[in-house]
């Protein structure tokens, strides 16, 4: 059967290294809302493809510019860019409020959407100085880029290529105890996606330091021979769709609805005129 997939560079998951251009007006809107935030002094840092760019050399379109702060400092980045002709909405409370005009956006993200990894004031204070789109400005670090795919599980994206990129091109310069401590009591999603890594680069574990090998191994070694009849289903903070049938039919937790319930502060304060999409 023909492979029917699009192998456009513009495709959905294609990696390269040959620079994709960015139609001029979206190149100019990006340039314009980071000139914003810069001269409003707005703590924040882009992740996304420009971000992926910087630590990987992987050259990927985007139609969106990504950018992570804390939820305390949303009201304010919306404010100043409503006042430069953007529409700004919530669309959802917990993590994501979006600014667009003329058929582009920016998404202002404070965290991941099941609530279990948020940014705080030092994934901005440890973002790496950059030059996107001529302004000079910072991503995320590569230990918070990494951390902010560790939950892209879902059916229709999985960022576990991009963390092994993140560590195949750092070659492993990273704080590992930063990483650890990102994924938290959810280590076994960051073993997870390390065994991918090996799986593909197994020429290259050493990347991963040997003792946080053997550190996690030996933690789900010990769950294997000393399970926890009371541990909790965990399905929801993967994906609440794919594991719809364990919350709706076989009534299992939903840890998803806990951590979002949890998750403070929401994003509910907005400056005047900008909508709210709930």
């Amino acid at each position: 059967m023909p492979d029917r997939r699009d192998k456009s560079p513009e495709s959905r998951g294609h990696t390269s290294s040959i620079p994709v251009k960015i139609p001029r007006k979206q190149e100019g809107l990006y340039r314009e809302v980071l000139g914003v935030l810069e001269d409003r002094q707005v703590p924040y840092a882009v992740a996304g493809a420009f971000a992926l760019q910087k630590h990987t050399g992987i050259c990927r379109y985007t139609k969106d510019l990504d950018i992570f702060l804390r939820s305390e400092d949303v009201a304010l980045a919306l404010g100043y860019l409503q006042e430069h002709g953007f529409h700004c909405e919530i669309l959802d409370p917990v993590w994501l409020a979006k600014a667009h005009r003329d058929g582009f956006f920016v998404d202002l993200i404070t965290g991941m959407s099941n609530a279990v990894i948020t940014v705080d004031l030092s994934w901005i204070e440890l973002a790496h100085p950059a030059m996107i789109v001529d302004v000079p400005t910072r991503v995320l670090a590569p230990e918070e880029l990494l951390a902010s795919k560790l939950f892209v599980t879902r059916r229709e994206r999985f960022d576990g290529a991009d963390i092994a990129h993140i560590i195949y091109g750092t070659q492993g310069r990273l704080d590992w105890d930063r990483v650890l401590r990102h994924a938290g009591e959810h280590w076994e999603i960051l073993l997870w996606a390390l065994i991918l890594f090996h799986f593909v680069y197994p020429a290259h574990s050493d990347y991963v330091p040997r003792p946080l090998w053997r550190q996690l191994l030996s933690r789900v070694a010990n769950e294997i021979e000393n399970p926890n009849p009371n541990a909790r289903f965990r399905g929801s903070l993967v994906d609440e769709f794919m594991f719809a049938i364990d919350l709706k039919e076989w009534g299992l937790e939903n840890l998803l609805e806990e951590y979002r319930q949890k998750r403070e502060p929401k994003l509910i304060s907005l400056p005047k005129r900008c909508a709210v999409n709930l």
